[in-house]
């Protein structure tokens, strides 16, 4: 299975057209659809159900997307890291968010390394723990921004200088409010 083959695939699979996908890859649509056939020759799925004028993901097709666009994303990212292996004032820095009010720290810590290596290039992901959990150890995350402790086992971590402040908001009347710890209650 080859990298140009699955870029064909990921394209077949958002485009949800085999004419379309050909056109955004610059390919033709009967070699397009050589390559996904021998793609499903090779693992021995069906990857679409091809319709009139679109085609859809099978169940196996879904999950090589998921998988298709990880390893795509890392074989760019192992390509740009060699370019940019002489560019010492430059380079990629991919970080995954969790939702937080301390990023702010982040984005100055990222403003102040832009101002000194103006060739830097960041890419930011947000999602929850595991989801960026997952993307820093499959390599795809330089770093990670966390509203948990992280398991300090299997990671190296700092932490901010501030934490996040979680209340509940309620109308005074509401039976939750005279709990204890409300305070008014």
């Amino acid at each position: 299975m080859e990298i140009r083959t699955l870029r064909y695939f990921l394209a077949a699979a958002w485009e949800e057209n085999m004419t379309r996908a050909a056109e955004t890859l610059h390919v033709t649509q009967p070699t397009l659809s050589k390559a996904l056939k021998a793609l499903e020759e090779e693992l021995g799925k069906k990857l679409f159900t091809r319709h009139s004028f679109s085609i859809r993901l099978t169940d196996e097709g879904v999950l090589l997307r998921n998988r298709a666009e990880d390893l795509v994303s890392m074989a760019d990212r192992i390509e740009r890291e060699f370019l940019s292996l002489d560019d010492i004032t430059g380079g990629d820095l991919y970080f995954g968010l969790a939702e937080s009010f301390q990023i702010r720290y982040l984005a100055r810590a990222i403003h102040s390394f832009k101002q000194a290596y103006p060739g830097l290039r960041y890419h930011i992901t947000s999602g929850d723990t595991e989801q960026v959990l997952e993307k820093l150890d499959k390599g795809l995350l330089d770093f990670v921004v966390l509203v948990e402790t992280p398991d300090t086992g299997k990671y190296e971590s700092l932490v901010f200088p501030e934490a996040d402040v979680w209340g509940l908001v309620m109308p005074e009347d509401d039976p939750l409010a005279g709990k204890k710890g409300h305070p008014s209650g």
